[in-house]
């Protein structure tokens, strides 16, 4: 079994920062792309930053300059930095981690169960 869990969310004023984290568990045998998404009220979920094992990064166009995504390969975990907070970052974020589980199995993606980030104006 794995489990990804998140830390980090909360309730933060306009130009303010958070640091999200998310700690993958479990049987690991090996862990590819790491990376946070969000989801606001009635929209879908977007792609905020992701990671690769070799440390290539991708962020969205909204936050880029203001978020930074950094990983430790040694523990499994993902963080996310997120400074100069807007109203319109206010979403559930979600970790997202390919895992191959076992020598013979093949990558696949888990999720974390969510953490809130709201950002008052």
């Amino acid at each position: 079994q794995v489990q990804l869990v998140e830390s980090g969310g909360g309730l933060v004023q306009s130009g303010g920062a958070l640091r999200l984290s998310c700690a993958a568990s479990g049987t690991i045998f090996s862990v590819g792309g790491m990376g946070w998404y969000r989801q606001a009220p009635g929209k879908y979920r977007e792609m905020v930053a992701t990671m690769t094992s070799g440390g290539t990064t991708n962020y969205a166009d909204s936050v880029k300059g203001r978020f930074t995504i950094s990983r430790d390969n040694a523990k499994n975990t993902v963080d996310l930095q997120m400074n100069s907070l807007k109203p319109e970052d206010t979403a559930v974020y979600y970790c997202n981690v390919e895992i191959q589980r076992y020598a013979s199995s093949r990558r696949r993606d888990f999720w974390g169960q969510g953490t809130q980030v709201t950002v008052s104006s």
